[in-house]
């Protein structure tokens, strides 16, 4: 029993099933975009989920309880409410000791995902090593919770506000398998491809279905990470990308903005940067994010559930 931890009826019935169900994060609602936005990319993240046939579970904590699942009134209450706190592992019993509202990172989402019995987790992009993690030690729990936590992340790589090789390295060394989704290269998120070769490359959810099987059959503890280039049609130029990363990161070194602020402060830096071009990326990637993580969260349970 674990009755902090509330599982909508119908992600309950589908998990009860055996029917396939993909977990969502909620920063992208709360914190990510600015409204009506925000609400307009949920909803459709979750109609992109349901189109592959598989059940959106979109996590969040609503005044002290872990949420899986969220009814269309609490999807638009977060995507609404002000003073949301951005909650990581670390911040999940504070916010249900204090009975807040909050919106779940990966890491967060994960260990949610995990404690209800969902395999297939949906995101935009994952953090990583900061560019000078030498001097701050900045560097995300998503990476430690992607080496704990068997849960497989579906997204565009990570974000490209991030040192891609440490970040790459780090994933090798906790033990993370990395799959390029029909592709040898590794996304920057806005991007299609950082320069940065993956590991291993898988071309059909089948396949992906298949490695994460694998890897829960043979006890490894590790989630495995899903790259999915950005649509072609909406990646930025690599250049223009570059140059507003460079150039938010200056103004956070400016302006003295660390820790858990400083992600939300360089996406939004970056959208200033680019007029607006990263927003409409990071809106076409998560859907296409969706789309593909749907597939595998449905190849899985046809997999595990022959049967059926």
């Amino acid at each position: 029993m674990q009755p902090d931890l509330h599982i909508h009826p119908d992600v309950s019935a589908a998990l009860a099933r055996g029917d396939a169900v993909v977990a969502l994060e909620s920063t992208i609602v709360a914190l990510g975009m600015p409204w009506p936005r925000n609400l307009e990319t949920a909803r459709a993240v979750e109609n992109m989920v349901r189109a592959q046939g598989a059940v959106p579970a979109t996590i969040a904590v609503l005044a002290g309880r872990l949420t899986v699942g969220l009814t269309g009134a609490e999807l638009e209450h977060l995507a609404r409410a002000e003073g949301v706190l951005k909650l990581s592992r670390r911040d999940l019993a504070y916010a249900v000791s204090q009975r807040r509202d909050g919106a779940t990172t990966v890491a967060a989402t994960m260990l949610c995902a995990a404690r209800a019995g969902i395999r297939v987790f949906v995101t935009g992009g994952i953090g990583g090593v900061h560019r000078d993690a030498e001097q701050t030690m900045d560097v995300s729990a998503d990476l430690t919770e992607l080496s704990r936590t068997p849960v497989a992340v579906v997204c565009a790589g990570a974000k490209a506000i991030l040192d891609l090789p440490r970040t790459l390295e780090a994933l090798e060394t906790l033990g993370v398998p990395v799959v390029g989704f029909g592709t040898d290269r590794f996304p920057a998120f806005f991007t299609r491809d950082s320069g940065l070769p993956v590991p291993m490359r898988l071309d059909t959810p089948d396949a992906v279905a298949a490695l994460i099987a694998a890897q829960g059959r043979l006890g490894l503890e590790a989630g495995v990470l899903v790259a999915v280039p950005v649509p072609e049609a909406s990646e930025l130029p690599p250049a223009l990308a570059e140059a507003a990363v460079l150039a938010a990161l200056a103004e956070a070194a400016e302006a003295g903005v660390y820790g858990k602020e400083l992600t939300p402060f360089l996406l939004r830096a970056v959208e200033q940067h680019t007029a607006g071009q990263s927003l409409a990326a990071n809106q076409a990637l998560v859907l296409e994010n969706a789309r593909v993580g749907g597939a595998i969260a449905c190849a899985l349970a046809r997999l595990e559930h022959p049967a059926r």
